[in-house]
């Protein structure tokens, strides 16, 4: 099966786990917290190392299934998979800078973004 079908079906299939189990994990906790996206963060980290561990480590899964559950699946289900993962590669090469920058980046600029986004908007419509 061609690469971008299996992308495409896991993809369709992660992100309708992650509405449903978002969803689940807010009415088990309700409040204001976002604990719907802790756990599938958290849920989705676990799984790729899970899945790169059968893929890389052990050589059980193939190419199919890399591109299926960790590229399609868990790319819809929760990006911070994919964070959560490349920093536990780069802490593993000794690349202790590379770590800081990868975590700082990736959550401060993030996060910048989501302001910067946000004003944009506001000085649009004001």
């Amino acid at each position: 099966m061609p690469k971008l079908i299996l992308i495409g079906l896991g993809g369709c299939c992660g992100a309708i786990a992650r509405y449903t189990l978002a969803g689940v994990a807010h009415r088990w906790f309700s409040g204001t917290f976002p604990v719907g996206t802790l756990f599938v963060n958290v849920l989705g980290c676990l799984a790729i190392g899970v899945a790169m561990g059968l893929i890389e480590d052990k050589g059980v899964l193939g190419p199919q299934a890399r591109s299926l559950l960790v590229i399609g699946f868990l790319g819809s289900f929760t990006t911070f998979s994919a964070l959560g993962y490349e920093t536990i590669e780069l802490l593993n090469d000794g690349q202790l800078a590379g770590v800081a920058l990868n975590l700082a980046g990736n959550v401060g600029l993030g996060l910048g973004a989501v302001v910067l986004g946000r004003l944009a908007v506001r000085a649009m419509i004001a």
